[in-house]
């Protein structure tokens, strides 16, 4: 008789599997990030679908950069992307905190079954740590070391 695979861990990635984070979580933190900043830039859910092939928020901005008219000259462009993305991460921990970006439904509950069943998880994420402690916090309480004991981000 052929043996089951046994699973050895269960890896979490964040973004749209936890929780449903793009449209409604980052494009309206780096919304807010630009508003902020006095820049006439804004990113609807159409746009901000083909910014998501590139990987990495500061990322996303330099790509988007690179086709705005208005955009500051080569050279400062890092830096107002390291900006914009520092404001966005805090405007995302807001709208997390605020309970604007729930949970997938189940992810709880298979989270804690998990868990229940000594099944080892890690959270694996190109997002950044702030925004992973944001909805860790948020969503896992103080029990989140128990549950992912591990987590590795894009930084």
């Amino acid at each position: 008789m052929a043996r089951r695979p046994t699973i050895a861990a269960l890896l979490w990635d964040v973004d749209g599997t936890l929780a449903e984070t793009e449209r409604d979580g980052h494009r309206v933190a780096f919304n807010r990030a630009f508003a902020t900043r006095g820049l006439p830039w804004h990113w609807d859910a159409a746009r901000y679908g083909e910014l998501l092939r590139v990987t990495g928020g500061r990322e996303r901005i330099l790509a988007d950069m690179a086709t705005q008219p208005d955009a500051p000259p080569q050279a400062e462009r890092e830096t107002l992307a390291r900006q914009l993305h520092a404001l966005k991460n805090g405007f995302y921990a807001e709208l997390v905190a605020g309970g604007g970006i729930p949970l997938r439904e189940g992810v709880r509950e298979l989270v804690e079954q998990a868990a229940t069943h000594g099944l080892r998880q890690a959270i694996t994420t190109t997002t950044s740590r702030s925004n992973v402690e944001a909805r860790r916090s948020r969503h896992f309480g103080a029990g989140w070391g128990r549950l992912f004991p591990v987590v590795v981000c894009g930084e």
